[in-house]
């Protein structure tokens, strides 16, 4: 089972947005597209799947031309041989786990014998092995995704759309159906679009990252360099790093009472750091060094590993154990000390675009 090379240039207009975005994936390769809401993801994937229809650009699929505005041209989702999963697995009611498998199977023309006896193998491949006589009502939410996921990837699509498949799921069965459907792409070399809000998706899943914002592609690349070089404040949040955007004059960059020497002069920089390289304290009337400067608290936000300090002028988030905040005593509207390591900052070329300041605006 082999998947097809994807070519597409997607333009679609509504009142008040306009998506435009190119989006290429080689046969058998997974391409994550990651955006805020409203960003344009499931109108991508949409159209890609032939639900919404193109103002402008085309959609190819191997050497299948599936849409094109100029000359117009159209293949109903049902003949594209494309398959879209969103976040619920719409599944028949009235049939079996073991049913809803077969039933695609005999759609594409398979006998019922073929079709009973691949949806076993389905079953077993996605971990329900023993289950197929159940109905969807009496599985768990994560089956029925499992069951969803067999469904699409047994007729064999020449390309799966992966709407936020996981969004509903608890994190343990979120985590185990990712490890399932990464094994289940890479073992049938399946070419797959995933629009999704998780990085985990994206390292576990794709090859290549997308970044859509506002209806346009902001960044793209393979998934480790996007993420390792965020152009947006929206990918950095999702990378885990701070970005602050800033000006450099006459060698020193700067934004708000943070400041650090650096090359270069009438430049619009973005500095970006890890929370954990921000070291923070109460106290203290001043700063005194690179790389430090005042700040105050605006929130604070549960982790995993404990506290996440968010701070203003600039925005800056800063990791710290449960019982150092408790200590420090920290709440929203606390005036607080920062410093960063100006060793751990890397400075990137500054974008213009919706999080970040006009760069041609002196920093402050």
């Amino acid at each position: 089972m082999t998947g097809s090379a994807l070519d597409a240039h997607i333009v679609v207009e509504r009142r008040g947005f306009r998506l435009d975005a190119a989006v290429e994936a080689g046969p058998g390769d997974t391409v994550a597209v990651m955006g805020p809401s409203g960003a344009g993801k499931s109108t991508l994937l949409g159209a890609l799947a032939g639900l919404v229809t193109l103002d402008g650009g085309h959609v190819r699929l191997g050497d299948r031309m599936l849409d094109s505005a100029s000359p117009r041209a159209h293949v109903t989702p049902s003949e594209r041989s494309v398959v879209l999963l969103g976040q619920e697995p719409r599944l028949f009611p009235h049939l079996s786990a073991h049913g809803n498998v077969a039933f695609g199977l005999l759609a594409r023309g398979a006998s019922r014998a073929q079709a009973d006896a691949q949806a076993d193998q389905w079953m077993m491949r996605v971990g329900l092995a023993g289950l197929g006589d159940r109905r969807p009502s009496q599985l768990s939410g994560g089956q029925q995704q499992r069951v969803a996921i067999a469904r699409a990837l047994a007729t064999r699509p020449a390309a799966v759309l992966l709407d936020e498949p996981l969004t509903f799921l608890d994190l343990e069965t979120a985590g185990d159906i990712r490890a399932m459907l990464r094994d289940q792409l890479s073992a049938t070399h399946t070419t797959a679009v995933v629009a999704t809000h998780d990085a985990v998706d994206a390292v576990s899943l794709a090859h290549r990252l997308v970044v859509v914002e506002d209806g346009r592609i902001m960044q793209s690349g393979p998934v480790r360099d996007v993420l390792a070089s965020p152009a947006t404040r929206f990918t950095a949040a999702v990378a885990g790093l701070n970005r602050v955007v800033g000006a450099v004059r006459q060698g020193h960059w700067k934004r708000d009472g943070l400041e650090f020497a650096a090359a270069g002069d009438g430049q619009a920089i973005a500095a970006v750091f890890p929370p954990t390289a921000v070291h923070l304290d109460v106290g203290g009337a001043g700063t005194s060094a690179p790389g430090e400067w005042l700040a105050r608290v605006i929130r604070l936000e549960q982790t995993p590993a404990g506290v996440r300090v968010r701070t203003a002028d600039p925005e800056v988030a800063i990791d710290v154990t449960a019982d150092r905040a408790a200590a420090l005593g920290l709440m929203p509207g606390l005036p607080v000390r920062l410093r960063v390591d100006v060793a751990e900052i890397r400075l990137l070329p500054a974008l213009d675009s919706a999080g970040d300041p006009d760069p041609t605006l002196p920093a402050r």
